[in-house]
């Protein structure tokens, strides 16, 4: 058995009202796809996290490394992809490429052995995940308006125990919305920033010491992620855990932060910093090292399934009898690729989701919803 076709498709979903943070608005959902089928016909969906188009000439760039090649060397495959791109392509773009490739061939593996992927990790350590609302963006580039009271609000109704909010529009604001959201909630929910990289060192180091008071589980990406001494160096002047990582690509980039004892909490990006089989690699460094691992997820309901999978197979602390409970980035912004681009749908109960157990993801496509969002293929068969 090979692979024989790689197809690539690009989603694009127009919100009916745009949001923004500390870096830019979002106006669109656009997102690359793959499909990759077997020569017995079975196929596995990937997507990649990064700018579509670039991400679907990239994998056009591989195709011709990985078509003929066997779905269930996914390690072999992996390999090969990252010798074809070395020399141009060790962070970026063209990793998410690999990202992308790398998860279908991980659904197709799973389908053609009929497990689902986190058996082929290695078994689920949980069953559940305990998803964090991600929301509470910027009404414009100078505003947070109270209508996120009521946000942040409904989220506490639905069932979420933990909720991520922007931050990047000032010092001064950023510690009045801050205060806004953490007396909306109350005390018993999860309450995480984000400031996209926005800050200085010095700016950062200021609003973590005056929102340490609303009991922040962590500050993601306080400051841009070249900087990895001055990560470390913020980590020793708050108490709040700092995280980060969705900018970062394969085990030896995380291997930096690791060095430089940049961060509490390691975020990679699935979809982008080499797929599950480079992730499963960066877990064992964070295993390794004593750190934290929460992958940072955003795109449609593939890449929320590759999350929930790999996250059921992170190891458990080695000698504690109770375990913690292993948070998952579920965004709750406008994204109709994420709703209704596949099936069965994700249903959150009790504020936990349950781990796919049907082959490969566990999830297909809707080929009609497909179409309706898709704006561009490079699709070809050998």
């Amino acid at each position: 058995m090979t692979i024989e076709k790689i197809e690539t498709f690009v989603l694009k979903d127009t919100l009916s009202k745009s949001f923004f943070f500390s870096q830019w608005e979002y106006s669109e959902r656009c997102i690359c796809i793959v499909k990759i089928t077997a020569s017995n016909g079975q196929y596995g969906w990937g997507e990649a996290y990064g700018p579509a188009t670039m991400v679907e000439a990239g994998i056009k760039l591989l195709e011709s490394t990985v078509i003929g090649e066997n779905p269930l060397e996914n390690e072999v495959i992996w390999n090969k992809m990252y010798r074809k791109t070395l020399d141009f392509s060790r962070r970026g773009v063209y990793m998410a490429s690999v990202s992308a490739i790398d998860i279908a061939v991980w659904d197709l593996k799973g389908k053609i052995l009929g497990l689902p992927i986190s058996t082929l990790l290695g078994g689920s350590h949980r069953k559940k995940i305990k998803p964090y609302a991600t929301g509470l963006y910027f009404t414009n580039h100078n505003n947070f308006s109270e209508g996120f009271v009521e946000e942040a609000q409904m989220y506490v109704r639905q069932g979420f125990k933990a909720m991520k909010m922007k931050v990047g529009l000032g010092i001064n604001e950023d510690v009045a919305n801050v205060k806004l959201i953490r007396e909306a909630i109350g005390p018993d929910i999860q309450l995480m920033v984000d400031s996209n990289h926005a800050y200085t060192f010095r700016e950062a180091v200021e609003l973590s010491r005056k929102i340490e008071k609303y009991d922040i589980t962590w500050f993601e990406e306080p400051i841009s992620p070249e900087f990895y001494e001055q990560y470390s160096e913020l980590r020793t002047k708050t108490s709040i855990p700092i995280s980060g990582g969705e900018c970062e690509y394969l085990r030896f980039g995380f291997n930096e932060l690791i060095k430089n004892k940049s961060v509490d909490i390691l975020q990679p990006d699935i979809c982008a910093s080499g797929g599950l089989t480079e992730a499963k690699r960066i877990a064992t460094l964070a295993s390794t090292n004593g750190i934290d691992l929460i992958p940072h997820t955003w795109g449609t309901s593939i890449g929320l399934h590759v999350a929930l999978h790999f996250i059921s197979n992170i190891e458990s602390i080695p000698g504690r009898m109770y375990q913690p409970e292993f948070l998952m980035e579920y965004d709750q912004t406008e994204n109709g690729l994420r709703d209704h681009l596949s099936f069965p749908k994700l249903e959150m109960k009790d504020g936990m989701l349950d781990v796919p157990n049907r082959p490969g993801l566990g999830i297909d496509i809707d080929e009609e919803v497909l179409r309706k969002y898709c704006v561009s293929t490079i699709n070809s068969v050998i």
